[in-house]
């Protein structure tokens, strides 16, 4: 009788402990970033990096997350759907671009607002964008370039 109350104590104190854990993931992992807000789209040649989720930031701060990515059939660019904060207005003329955190670093979409008075609404397209750069391709055109043709 004394090992069954010793084994029910301890699972109990296993499931608070698994609660708490998960509380605190949920908390920190910022799992509810997609909801609310306003849907706004950009069009990028390359978002190689971005993923469901990727973080949607302005001046570094995150302010939205990516919703969806799609191929656009008739132009082959990417077209990516983010949901921003609605107390985040942004500029009509603002620009989007990948990003990422350092060298090997997440990659995520920076937001740089413009300056018109009108301000982007649900449904609209972000027309100035910069897709991910290729480091691993940059370097290796710099090591392998042929010096000796400007002679």
């Amino acid at each position: 009788m004394k090992g069954n109350v010793v084994e029910t104590v301890i699972g109990a104190i296993v499931i608070v402990v698994a609660v708490g854990f998960f509380t605190f993931v949920y908390k920190t992992a910022d799992v509810r970033a997609g909801s609310g807000g306003y849907q706004i789209l950009a069009n990028f040649e390359s978002i190689d990096g971005i993923t469901t989720g990727s973080d949607v930031r302005v001046s570094g701060i995150k302010v939205g997350s990516v919703v969806s990515q799609i191929l656009n059939a008739e132009s082959y660019e990417a077209v990516v759907t983010m949901t921003i904060a609605p107390e985040v207005k942004l500029p009509l003329d603002s620009s989007a671009k990948v990003t990422s955190d350092g060298l090997l670093g997440s990659k995520f979409i920076a937001l740089e607002p413009g300056g018109d008075e009108t301000m982007l609404g649900a449904g609209d397209t972000i027309d100035h964008t910069q897709g991910s750069i290729d480091i691993f391709g940059l370097i290796s055109k710099f090591l392998f370039s042929d010096d000796t043709k400007s002679e």
